[in-house]
């Protein structure tokens, strides 16, 4: 089997870097382009050491006349951008989107959220909102894969299966998600000079972080009825990694171990997602350069509420990792191919 061509549009970001890193190790892939802006003539290796050594092409500005020589374009590129691209893209083209510019499945609500009229509303029919573990089984019948954002893959992923099932509360649910500084781009430190990002924890986005745009959006679409929630993203003093807190009401004939029975058995034969033994204690440690979400359900002193906790890498589940999983999926790759544990 010949080895597909890639091009990576925004290859010198965090998560663009990690996508490189990745890829480099994956038997089916060859990276034909790297693209950039500022970085244009650079060596990929200036913005990661460990990349000095692969044999990779220098970095290009994005041309559309590339789109004949590759197979998946990958995009970490300002929301935006990815739109604009998408109208170039040929019959035999596949994009794998890392922004936000196909998450949501209406125009205005794009405009509402992101601030930003959509460039290319007509192929928003032609995307899915592609977390892994839940959509595999639609992947293939798009040519846009749009990858969830990294907290919301962090609070999807263990409160879909129990919506589903309607073992919850639909009403008052509390997140509270912590994230590594990557997870604001490389212009983090200019964006919050005035904050010591090493020595400080902060909140941001209060009520109107846009990632409440598709957790709302995904949990009415399994609920089929309206989810109401609160959800409240902190900088934490540290470089990658998320822990997302989900503060739940059980409804009266649920219990703590239905709920714990319910996502071992959706997750029974999935690879990356672990649900960890009841009241287990989690850190963004232990999932750290990995594509793994580790899920922990715990009591509280009170018997019809419970706390799930949830941690990913957010470069890689939560960015690359996912985007290279979804790939995967749509060719028949080996399911865990380029992500074997542990990554570097």
């Amino acid at each position: 089997m010949r080895k597909l061509n890639v091009l990576i549009a925004g290859s010198t970001g965090y998560i663009g870097i990690q996508l490189v890193k990745l890829l480099t190790r994956h038997k089916n892939i060859k990276i034909k382009f790297l693209c950039g802006n500022s970085s244009v003539g650079r060596n990929i290796g200036y913005y990661d050491k460990s990349l000095l050594s692969k044999k990779l092409p220098k970095i290009k500005k994005f041309n559309k006349n590339f789109l004949k020589y590759v197979d998946i374009i990958f995009t970490a590129l300002p929301n935006g951008e990815a739109q604009k691209l998408s109208n170039s893209l040929l019959k035999n083209n596949i994009l794998i989107d890392l922004s936000a510019d196909f998450r949501l499945t209406k125009a205005k609500n794009y405009l509402k959220w992101y601030k930003i009229k959509h460039k290319s509303p007509k192929n928003i029919k032609n995307s899915i909102y592609a977390l892994p573990e839940i959509a595999k089984k639609n992947i293939k019948k798009y040519k846009i894969i749009s990858c969830p954002g990294c907290y919301p893959t962090s609070i999807l992923l263990p409160l879909i299966p129990i919506i589903k099932k309607k073992l919850i509360k639909f009403k008052n649910i509390t997140i509270d998600s912590k994230s590594g500084y990557s997870g604001a781009g490389r212009g983090v430190h200019n964006k919050y000079k005035n904050k010591n990002l090493y020595e400080s924890l902060s909140a941001y986005g209060l009520g109107f972080h846009r990632h409440n745009s598709e957790i709302e959006q995904e949990l009415n679409k399994y609920s089929n009825s309206k989810v109401t929630f609160n959800f409240t993203p902190h900088l934490a003093p540290m470089f990658r990694g998320i822990l997302s807190t989900i503060y739940l009401e059980l409804k009266s004939k649920t219990s703590v171990s239905k709920i714990y029975n319910c996502l071992s058995s959706y997750y029974k034969k999935d690879t990356f997602v672990k649900i960890l033994k009841i009241n287990s204690l989690i850190s963004t440690n232990d999932v750290s350069n990995t594509n793994n979400c580790y899920v922990s359900i715990c009591k509280t002193k009170y018997k019809n509420k419970i706390i799930i906790l949830s941690a990913i890498d957010n470069l890689i589940k939560g960015g690359a990792g996912q985007g290279i999983q979804n790939m995967n999926i749509l060719f028949n790759f080996k399911y865990d191919e380029g992500l074997k544990w542990k990554i570097i």
